[in-house]
C-alpha cells in the first residue's frame, strides 16, 4: 500500500513528521523574525490584526509562504537524493501542495474569526441604537467578509480537485504495484476483488479521512493561540472557577472525554467489520463460481452462505445502537457546551457581542479539530478492515526485492513499455 507510492515509506513518514515539527518549531522560536531579512519582518507586538482579504498578502505571510517552499525544497531534494523513487514528485511535491492550500483556508477560517469581533460589535451598536452608520458602511463590511469566502470557496475546489487526482496516482501505484506480481497473487482467495475494489475502496477513504485530519491538524495549531488571546475576556469556568487558561483547559477536557468515550464504546466495531467482510467475499465467490459451473451456488449452499452475512450484519447492527447513543449524545451536548462555559462571564456582563461570537467561533473550531477520532470513527473502522485485508494480502510478497523491483517496473511503465515486455517474475 506504501512502498508503491512513498520511499522508504517507515523512514520517510518518521523524517516527515521530524522535519516538519523542526521546521514548526523553528518557525516559533525565530523563524518568523528571519523574514526582516528580506523585508519581510513580522508585525510588532500589540499591533491589532488586519481584517479583511489583505491579510493574506501582508508581509508576515508572504515570509511564510516563502519558508514553506524552501523547507519543501530541502526536504524533496533531500529524498530525491537519499531514495529516487518514480513517485515522489506526487507523494512529496504535489503532498506538500495540498498541505498548503489546506493551511490556506485555515487561515482564512483565522480572518473571517478576526472579522467576527469587530463586525458584530458594530451590529450589536446598530441594533442597540448607540451606532450610527449608513448602508455604504455596512455593505463594507459585509463585503470584507464575501471576499474572504469567495477566495476560501475557490481555493477549497482546487485542493479538492488536486486531491482526488492525488489519490488515484496512489491507486495506480498500488495497481501496478500488484499487478507486477500478478503469478504470485492470483491464487489467494479474493486477489480481484483486493486488488481492484479494496484498492479503490483504501483510495476513497484515504481521501477523505486524510485531508480532514490534517486539515484538523492545522486547524488546532492556527486557532490554539486565537482562542488564548480571546480568553482574557474569561475570567471563570462553571464549577471549576477561575482559572489561568480557561478556554483551553475546557476544549482539552470536553474533548478527552468525548474521545475516550466513543473508543470505549466503538472497540469492536473494527473485529466485527473485518468479520462481515470475509462472509461477504465467501458469499460473493461462491455466486462468481455459480456463473461458471452448474453444480455452484445452489440453493442449500447460497442461503446457508447469506445466512452468516445476515448474522453478521445483525451483530454489528446491535453494537452500532450503544456506539450510537454515546456519539449523538455527547454531539448533541457538544452544541451548547461553548455557551456553558461563558455562562458567568455573560451573566456578569463582561464580554460583548463580537467577542461572543469570535469565543464560539474559535472555540468550535478547536473541540472540532480534536473530536477528529469522534467525528471519523466509523471511516476508521473501514479503513482498518480495508487494511487488514490488504495487509493479509502483501503479506505473500514478504521477503522478496520488492522496492528495487518495483521502481524497476514502473520505470520502464513511465517510458511506455508494454506489459508483455515486462519481465516475468
Amino acid at each position: 500500500m506504501f512502498v508503491s507510492f512513498f520511499p522508504r515509506p517507515k523512514l520517510f513518514f518518521l523524517s516527515a513528521a521530524g522535519w516538519s515539527l523542526a521546521l514548526i518549531l523553528f518557525w516559533f522560536f525565530g523563524g518568523a523574525e528571519l523574514g526582516a531579512l528580506v523585508g519581510l519582518p513580522p508585525d510588532a507586538p500589540g499591533t491589532p490584526p488586519i481584517i479583511g482579504i489583505a491579510v493574506l498578502w501582508s508581509k508576515p505571510f508572504l515570509w511564510f509562504y516563502i519558508y514553506y517552499a524552501l523547507g519543501v525544497a530541502l526536504f524533496f531534494g533531500f529524498w530525491r537524493w537519499f531514495s529516487p523513487h518514480p513517485w515522489q514528485e506526487w507523494s512529496i511535491v504535489v503532498s506538500s501542495i495540498i498541505f498548503f492550500l489546506i493551511y490556506f483556508n485555515v487561515q482564512i477560517s483565522v480572518a473571517v474569526n478576526n472579522w467576527y469581533g469587530p463586525f458584530m460589535d458594530y451590529v450589536q451598536g446598530l441594533m442597540g441604537g448607540t451606532t450610527n452608520s449608513t448602508p455604504g458602511e455596512f455593505y463594507r463590511g459585509s463585503a470584507s467578509f464575501a471576499w474572504l469566502a469567495l477566495v476560501g470557496m475557490n481555493v477549497s475546489v482546487i485542493n479538492a480537485f488536486i486531491v482526488s487526482h492525488w489519490i488515484f496516482r496512489w491507486r495506480t501505484a498500488m495497481n501496478d504495484y500488484f499487478m507486477n506480481y500478478w503469478g504470485r497473487l492470483r491464487h489467494i482467495e479474493g486477489a480481484s476483488q483486493r486488488i481492484q475494489e479494496d484498492t479503490m475502496r483504501f483510495s476513497q477513504i484515504m481521501e477523505d479521512l486524510g485531508t480532514s485530519f490534517v486539515q484538523s491538524i492545522m486547524t488546532l495549531i492556527a486557532f490554539l493561540p486565537v482562542l488564548i488571546g480571546l480568553q482574557k475576556h474569561i475570567t471563570e469556568l462553571p464549577i471549576i472557577g477561575a482559572e489561568p487558561q480557561p478556554l483551553v483547559i475546557a476544549a482539552l477536557g470536553w474533548c478527552l472525554f468525548g474521545t475516550l468515550a466513543i473508543m470505549i464504546a466503538g472497540v469492536k466495531l473494527p473485529g466485527l467489520q473485518f468479520r462481515n467482510q470475509r462472509v461477504e467475499a465467501a458469499y460473493r465467490k461462491e455466486l462468481v463460481y455459480g456463473e461458471d459451473h452448474d453444480d455452484r451456488a445452489q440453493p442449500v449452499t447460497t442461503t446457508q452462505l447469506f445466512e452468516n452475512v445476515r448474522r453478521n450484519y445483525f451483530r454489528l447492527y446491535g453494537h452500532y445502537v450503544y456506539f450510537n447513543i454515546v456519539r449523538y449524545t455527547y454531539l448533541q451536548a457538544d452544541n451548547i457546551f461553548s455557551f456553558i462555559i461563558l455562562g458567568p462571564s455573560l451573566v456578569a456582563h463582561k464580554i460583548t457581542y463580537g467577542a461572543l461570537s469570535q469565543i464560539s467561533n474559535a472555540f468550535g473550531r478547536v473541540t472540532n479539530s480534536l473530536q477528529f477520532l469522534l467525528n471519523s470513527w466509523s471511516t476508521i473502522v473501514e479503513l482498518q478492515s480495508v487494511h487488514k485485508r490488504l495487509r493479509a494480502f502483501e503479506a505473500t510478497l514478504e521477503g522478496a526485492p520488492l522496492p528495487d523491483v518495483d521502481r524497476h517496473y514502473l520505470d520502464r511503465k513511465a517510458a511506455g513499455v508494454a506489459e508483455k515486455d515486462q519481465p516475468a517474475i
